[in-house]
């Protein structure tokens, strides 16, 4: 029997879980054995998993499951340096160019384990089976608002943390920006045909905000594109890749310009292929802003695990999407596995 062990997240701020307790149950029925881990964090209570007849282990035990089990988690696992003997699908962030990415892969190579990685499961057409997408757009943009809101009352953007719901996000957010006045920043999102930028766009416009959209027309010129410099926001919701155009130049820091905050959804500011080379680190839910330049100000929101602002409705959504994908767990032969284990190869064979 297949044996999936959801362990719990380790890493800070990440409330947001995979696998839902109706999927555990369809799981179960589909013959495979389901273990979840206790989670002090967790935003989908422990009792649903009781109650759908999973196995409960203790929060963090996952490096003593059986050497058979597949670990199922989101994020990061701590970097310790340890070696990882199990198989694993998780979000790796190890195949761009990630100096921490490496890191990782090592460790895979030294204990013998296989990383499926959650962002390289696509299907026959290469379209991911699963993502966050959406509310990492939605919630980037908010919190970009964010700081435009704050640079209006000449500051920098406080801390952010987590929503009940999305209702408790836009009546927060709808009040700071009420409080400033009736004025609303215009924006552009690009990759406004996708996941993440479907989001962001109606985060936006649910805002009052003016959202110019583009998209692989608008850009397949290659960059950096002025009409950027010209709008207050700019929201970056592509997947970048070998080929993909500077969006955002060094030279617009001391460039005249609109823009005044540029929300980096897709974060990868130490891969090779960044294209919004003005920052050079990730935010914090702690720190969301950093401020590149001066006069005018323009900060970068970075955040790199922003669908867990809302970890109730992100994570029902993405288990909606996966749990087909999970049933096919027993038969790691099936294509959309086996992609994802090549990749892996690909990647780790040089290390």
């Amino acid at each position: 029997m297949t044996h999936l062990w959801v362990r719990a997240e380790q890493r800070p701020n990440e409330e947001r879980v995979g696998l839902t307790p109706d999927g555990a149950k369809a799981l179960m029925a589909a013959g495979i054995r389901v273990t979840i881990e206790e989670s002090s964090v967790r935003a989908i209570p422990i009792d649903g998993y009781i109650a759908a007849g999973c196995e409960i282990a203790p929060e963090n035990s996952w490096p003593s499951a059986p050497s058979d089990a597949v670990i199922f988690g989101l994020k990061e696992l701590p970097e310790d340096g340890t070696p990882l003997p199990h198989r694993h699908i998780m979000f790796g962030h190890a195949y761009k160019g990630q100096h921490s990415g490496k890191a990782l892969l090592k460790r895979f190579k030294a204990g013998g384990g296989t990383l499926y990685d959650l962002e390289y499961l696509v299907d026959d057409s290469g379209r991911r089976v699963a993502a966050f997408g959406y509310w990492a757009g939605y919630a980037g943009a908010a919190v970009t608002l964010k700081c435009w809101a704050a640079q209006q009352r000449g500051e920098i953007c406080g801390p952010v943390g987590v929503y009940s719901s999305k209702d408790a996000l836009l009546t927060d957010l709808l009040g700071e920006l009420d409080a400033i006045g009736s004025i609303r920043p215009s924006a552009i999102v690009i990759g406004a045909m996708g996941r993440v930028g479907t989001g962001a766009a109606d985060l936006l416009t649910a805002m009052g905000c003016s959202v110019t959209k583009w998209d692989m027309a608008e850009t397949a010129g290659g960059g950096p594109f002025p009409e950027i410099l010209a709008h207050d926001l700019f929201l970056n919701c592509i997947f970048a890749r070998h080929g993909t155009p500077v969006f955002v130049p060094q030279s617009a820091l001391t460039a005249s310009r609109a823009l005044t905050a540029i929300g980096d959804v897709a974060c990868d500011p130490d891969s090779d292929y960044n294209p919004v080379p003005v920052y050079d680190r990730a935010t914090t839910w702690g720190a969301p802003a950093l401020r590149v330049s001066q006069n005018p100000p323009l900060d970068v929101m970075a955040i790199d695990n922003l669908p867990s602002m809302l970890p109730v409705e992100s994570s029902y959504d993405y288990a909606v999407q996966l749990l087909e994908t999970l049933r096919d767990v027993s038969d790691l032969s099936a294509a959309v596995w086996t992609r994802a284990e090549a990749d892996f190869i690909t990647h780790s064979k040089d290390l």
